[in-house]
């Protein structure tokens, strides 16, 4: 449906002709976004043309689909107000801007944080109207500020200041408490810690981890809107960059690849308030990793390069290893074999230059070497090379845990898909059917994805005995995502 003409939209004709896009090419893209959003749209290029001519405004999320397909094109960001579909709704910016000073950051973040509850509250709407905005361009600008400036000169807030600006109604009236402590930090990172384990265990779409964004709007909010020092500040900030990552995080492993890029990005901005390189770096490699699934290996390069290069001589060993495990997953993506090879060499020298007690953030605390031998295996799978597949899964999967149940069922799919490209077609079929039955137990959008691809390779096996049983079994799973 599409909302009462308003005469000819040229601001939309206008930029179709700058894309050169065709009415049937947007209509073709509008409808391919949508369906990886879950919605069925018959548009065509008569849709497209009353949208021009007429100046018809199509509803939900058709006008956000509408600026992402045409980003694709132009490789920038598409604001509605561009194309002459923009609403007073102001939600398609919120979260995407890295400010420079320190107070409108806080302003950036925490408005991003009522927005997202009050989506939630409301069913998710908001998220589902900027479903396939999603855009690596928007991570050009963080990037670079953060490269050039990793780190504020101050972020301490007076009570006074705090004071004016809710009485200036510049900041909600959250109940601002008069001062900050260390122990109101401390309560933020044990949320934290808990939202990881939880993230690990049973995916970014379980209830517990769903409350991350709620911690946020609640909890952190209140206390990025009240008086701090210096150095109370700068704990704050980082652990609510660390919250703000993880809510990131689970939105990418949920599917909700908008959001997780808005949260990315408030997290990074956050990380320089905190004056945290390596959390930076992470923040980065996240983002790294969300461009390398999205399509976008070289800008995957590209963020996982700028983790590292800030990071020489700060991070840890480990740190250190894992950005280039990072690296190594876009370069595998790219299909730069010895790039990727390097870097995988690279990442598994500073693994074994770790040592017990060094000062490894907690946050790494996923990161072993049973991970580096997952992800290598990854990097493999992406460069059809199904005996180094089979080598790194064997070890990746040596000592399975209960404590990231959501990194075993992705690990045995890598080994399904390896084992069928070596002609295993047994051995496959039983790595999926383990796969599927770990599926079932977490609420994980990529990891269904991963169970999707592997019985999209085994179509031409579709009559086998094996091959119907294990598509059986994944049948409710693959259902329940579309629901």
């Amino acid at each position: 449906m599409s909302r009462e003409p308003r005469g000819p939209n040229e601001k939309l004709g206008t930029v179709l002709a700058l894309a050169g896009i065709s009415n049937a090419g947007l209509a073709r893209r509008v409808n391919d976004l949508g369906a990886q959003r879950g919605l069925t749209l018959r548009y065509d290029k008569t849709s497209v043309a009353r949208w021009v001519s007429k100046g018809m405004v199509p509803q939900g999320a058709a006008p956000h689909l509408i600026a992402a397909a045409i980003a694709g094109k132009l490789g920038r960001p598409v604001p509605l107000h561009e194309i002459g579909l923009a609403e007073s709704d102001p939600a398609p910016e919120v979260g995407l801007a890295f400010p420079r000073d320190v107070g409108q950051a806080v302003r950036s973040a925490t408005e991003l944080y009522r927005l997202d509850s009050a989506g939630r509250r409301g069913g998710g709407g908001i998220w589902q109207s900027l479903a396939g905005s999603f855009s690596v361009s928007a991570y050009s600008t963080p990037a670079s500020r953060w490269l050039i400036t990793p780190a504020d000169s101050s972020v301490a807030r007076e009570p006074q200041q705090a004071a004016r600006e809710r009485e200036a109604g510049t900041v909600p009236d959250c109940g601002l408490p008069q001062r900050v402590g260390h122990s109101d930090v401390s309560k933020l990172r044990e949320a934290a810690d808990d939202a990881r384990r939880w993230d690990s265990k049973y995916g970014g779409g379980d209830w517990r981890s769903s409350m991350v964004p709620e911690c946020l709007r609640v909890d952190a909010a209140p206390l990025l809107l009240g008086a701090y020092s210096d150095e109370v500040g700068r704990a704050l900030f980082g652990a609510t960059a660390e919250l703000t990552r993880l809510a990131g995080w689970m939105a990418f492993d949920t599917g909700q690849q908008e959001a997780a890029q808005r949260y990315y990005i408030q997290a990074l901005r956050l990380a320089r308030a905190a004056a945290d390189v390596p959390l930076g770096g992470y923040v980065l490699a996240s983002m790294s990793l969300q461009a390398t699934y999205r399509g976008y290996a070289d800008e995957g390069v590209d963020l996982a390069q700028a983790a590292l290069e800030r990071n020489r001589g700060l991070a840890t060993a480990r740190t250190m290893s894992f950005f280039r495990l990072v690296e190594a997953r876009a370069q595998a993506k790219a299909g730069d074999q010895p790039a990727c090879g390097a870097a995988l060499k690279a990442a598994e020298g500073w693994l074994e230059r770790a040592r017990p007690g060094d000062p490894d953030p907690s946050w790494l605390d996923f990161y072993t070497q049973e991970r580096f031998a997952a992800d290598a295996a990854e990097c493999y799978r992406d460069l059809r090379m199904p005996r180094q597949v089979q080598r790194f899964t064997e070890q990746a999967l040596s000592r399975p845990t209960e404590e990231f149940v959501r990194s075993h069922g992705l690990r045995l799919v890598v080994s399904a898909v390896a084992e069928l490209e070596s002609g295993n077609l047994d051995a496959a079929c039983a790595a999926g059917v383990r796969a599927v039955e770990v599926a079932g137990r977490i609420s994980s959008a990529r990891t269904t994805e991963y169970v999707r691809d592997l019985l999209h390779r085994l179509e031409p096996y579709g009559n086998e005995p094996r091959v119907v049983e294990l598509r059986e079994r994944a049948r409710p799973l693959l259902v329940a995502s579309t629901a």
